[in-house]
């Protein structure tokens, strides 16, 4: 007998399932004919069908969640990327076997009734009426698959994912509408080809082609039939009957889908015996999902490609579009990584540098002229054990996309740049200056943007060693990276016009800080990254002109359609003359200069070395018409330990510099990563200023009186050989101009 509710009458359920079991019978739900609105049922607390009267439109072609597949220049695969292990196929491309078993087990009249099963329809509204809730279901194939489109929908927000499955009466009304009409829009060869597309099948496999893949190594096409049915016995609960876990309860729940199967038909009795008898042959295919399964070290690439996709506006006006893009996957990403600039690369960062050391390094690669990033590594592996010395912290860009909060200061490899505004002013490289190793400027000396001082205290510089004094021109002073020397300059070309170019060539700060107006910036006091100094020295390459870096050639929806993608944008920073003396003057760098040790000796190459405040960072940044490549070595967490006294990949360090450990992990960089054509660089007369003979005393080889009181390395003339460490500089806290070369 029913129940009745507190005061007499049937609960709001049982009315429900009355209207439904008349509506039933009557034909009417079969119709279409519009249901009562829910308040009118009592259905308020238990569901909704709003929307009712339209169907929407991605239950008929709805967006599945793919995998993304991310493939380097030439298109090899870097990485696979999903938050659905899906591929969707079409039906033709699913086994005969595998529909015939999901149909015998999930719905086996689904070819003889509409969208709703009348007698399943009858039974569990009997049942449920007289139990006042929903304890049975009569779903069908097509109402499953129409449950499923609204789970998907969902993603991974469980509130969402909780009303998509709830057991109430509205949900199951909303079932049974939407469902009558995608039987009538799509038929049930469609249906069943989205239904095998959309349903989870256990072990992080969405849709039977990923599944087929999972346990048995094989496209769904070629599925026998004893695997099907297994695949098919999945979908009740696919925990609960997953072979890899349990083989035995997944057997038995095999042999009830191949009972199923003959028992309508499908197959013959012979088959069932035979399939029934032969056991469960697993081929399990281990899923290799995200950037910590790229190829030659490319994680951080690849991480850094997601953060494009997950941060342009190109891919979405608002950051959840953007989300629900990188989400719903099916992307073919075919990205600007060169497979042997990244190979070179990921071995020039393992080769001086071990993953358990205390420090780390960082190198990466941009094409001058198209501001393609070529390569992307660093000594610690891309992953997430820390006990392995894994990171994902990426250490050649800033915070917004992945790495440090704003980078590293960059040393004497901001020099180049004092030196590009200077020459743009009119300054000649010829220009000199006779400074003893030591001097004091005065801040006020220096104007900001705003056209007020940068300050009113002294500002003490001084080189690395005593006899580093008496007259410099552009070249020397580069070549051997004299801080007094870009002090005075910098004074010349102005303050302001040097940070100006700086921004012009590509020199940013993370998280929208600007550069600040300091004097010590000459000195590389500020900080960056090293794939912005690798974008600075690109310009100098290009003659020029300044591209921002991209990492996406084009990208293909799961429909082939072509989606926009970031372009780079090119402007000329400085005059083609300009960059083509800044050329000419930093090949001395590598050839006689403080970046000896990376010099390569079969095309034309140059660079500069930098090493900041008591040696936390180490720089070497270096180019050739084709190719731009950016090292940094120093400590990447904790403290910023200075780097004195150690034993880094195997080899003991006094204290390093830019030319003695990043400057040869450029030349492996860029060894393997350049082809047999070795373009050449612009020739151009640079002038030159003469330099007097100086005397040496006695006294000068004697260390100097530094604040970090560490012995100088003996000079060599005219310029110091590779052994000699970079000079310090002042960071960006202090800025008191000691040394960086």
């Amino acid at each position: 007998m029913a129940k009745k509710r507190s005061g007499g009458g049937l609960t709001g359920t049982q009315q429900a399932a009355k209207f439904l079991g008349v509506s039933v019978l009557s034909g009417a739900v079969l119709a279409g004919i519009a249901l009562p609105a829910a308040g009118a049922l009592g259905l308020a607390a238990k569901g909704t069908v709003e929307g009712f009267d339209e169907i929407p439109s991605n239950l008929k072609t709805p967006p599945l969640s793919q995998r993304t597949t991310i493939l380097d220049s030439k298109g090899g695969l870097i990485a696979t990327v999903y938050s659905r292990d899906r591929k969707v196929v079409p039906l033709e491309k699913i086994s005969p076997y595998m529909q015939k078993a999901i149909v015998a087990i999930e719905d086996a009249r689904f070819y003889e009734h509409g969208a709703i099963d009348l007698k399943g329809v009858l039974r569990a509204i009997n049942k449920n009426a007289q139990s006042g809730g929903v304890s049975e279901g009569a779903s069908t194939l097509t109402q499953q698959y129409v449950k499923n489109v609204f789970v998907e929908e969902a993603g991974d927000d469980p509130e969402k994912v909780a009303q998509a499955t709830q057991q109430t009466i509205g949900r199951k009304v909303r079932e049974l509408k939407y469902a009558i009409q995608v039987e009538e829009e799509l038929g049930k060869k469609k249906i069943l080809e989205n239904y095998l597309n959309i349903t989870f099948f256990g072990q992080q496999a969405y849709g039977i082609e990923a599944a087929a893949q999972r346990y048995f190594s094989k496209p769904a096409a070629k599925l026998t039939l004893g695997e099907s049915a297994m695949m098919a016995g999945l979908v009740q609960s696919p925990s609960r009957f997953d072979p890899i876990n349990d083989l035995q309860e997944a057997t038995k729940r095999r042999n009830i889908v191949l009972q199923r199967m003959a028992d309508v038909g499908d197959i013959s009795q012979a088959e069932f015996e035979k399939a029934k008898a032969t056991p469960i042959k697993l081929k399990v295919k281990t899923p290799r999902n995200g950037c910590i399964t790229a190829v030659d070290g490319a994680g951080f690439f690849c991480d850094y490609v997601r953060k494009t996709i997950l941060s342009d506006p190109v891919f979405g006006k608002t950051s959840e579009d953007r989300q629900k893009l990188w989400n719903l996957g099916g992307l073919t990403v075919r990205t600007t990584l060169d497979p042997k600039a990244q190979a070179a690369a990921n071995e020039a960062a393992v080769a001086k540098v071990n993953k358990d050391d205390g420090v780390a390094t960082a190198v990466v690669q941009v094409q001058p002229g198209t501001g393609k990033v070529l390569s992307m590594s660093q000594s610690r592996p891309y992953g997430l054990d820390q006990k392995a010395h894994q990171t994902t912290l990426n250490l050649a860009v800033g915070s917004k996309m992945g790495g440090t909060t704003y980078g590293f200061p960059v040393g004497s490899t901001f020099k180049p740049i004092t030196a590009a505004a200077a020459l743009e002013k009119g300054l000649s490289p010829a220009q000199s200056f006779d400074t003893p190793w030591k001097i004091s400027m005065k801040e006020s000396d220096y104007t900001r943007c705003d056209g007020k001082p940068s300050g009113y205290a002294d500002w003490s510089v001084q080189n690395e060693l005593k006899t580093e004094k008496g007259a410099y021109d552009m070249t020397s002073a580069l070549g051997k990276s004299i801080n007094t020397y870009f002090a005075k300059l910098e004074q010349m070309a102005g303050l302001c016009e040097t940070l100006t170019m700086a921004k012009k060539v590509g020199y940013e700060r993370e998280l929208g800080k600007p550069i600040k107006q300091s004097p010590s910036a000459t000195l590389g006091s500020l900080e960056s990254t090293p794939l912005d100094m690798a974008n600075v020295y690109a310009t100098f390459a290009n003659r020029g002109i300044y591209c921002v870096p991209v990492v996406i050639d084009s990208i293909k929806a799961a429909n082939g359609d072509k989606l926009n993608v970031p372009q780079t944008k090119c402007t000329r920073a400085m005059s083609d003359h300009t960059a083509d003396t800044i050329n000419q003057m930093l090949k001395g760098v590598v050839e006689d200069g403080t970046g000896t040790r990376a010099g390569l000796s079969d095309r034309d190459n140059a660079g500069k070395t930098g090493t900041t405040e008591g040696r936390k960072d180490a720089w070497f940044v270096g180019y050739t018409p084709d190719l731009s490549t950016a090292v940094w070595v120093g400590d990447d967490v904790g403290k910023r330990d200075e780097m004195f006294d150690l034993t880094i990949g195997g080899e003991y360090y006094e204290k390093v510099c830019g030319g003695c450990l990043p400057g040869p992990i450029w030349r492996i960089a860029m060894t393997g990563a350049l082809g047999s054509d070795a373009p050449s660089f612009v020739d151009v007369k640079v002038p030159r200023a003469e330099k007097p003979k100086e005397k040496k005393k006695p006294e000068d080889d004697k260390p100097g009186d530094r604040e970090d009181d560490k012995p100088a390395d003996k000079p060599v003339v005219p310029f110091p050989d590779i052994t000699l460490p970079d000079l310090t500089g002042g960071d960006a806290g202090r800025g008191n101009g000691r040394g960086n070369r």
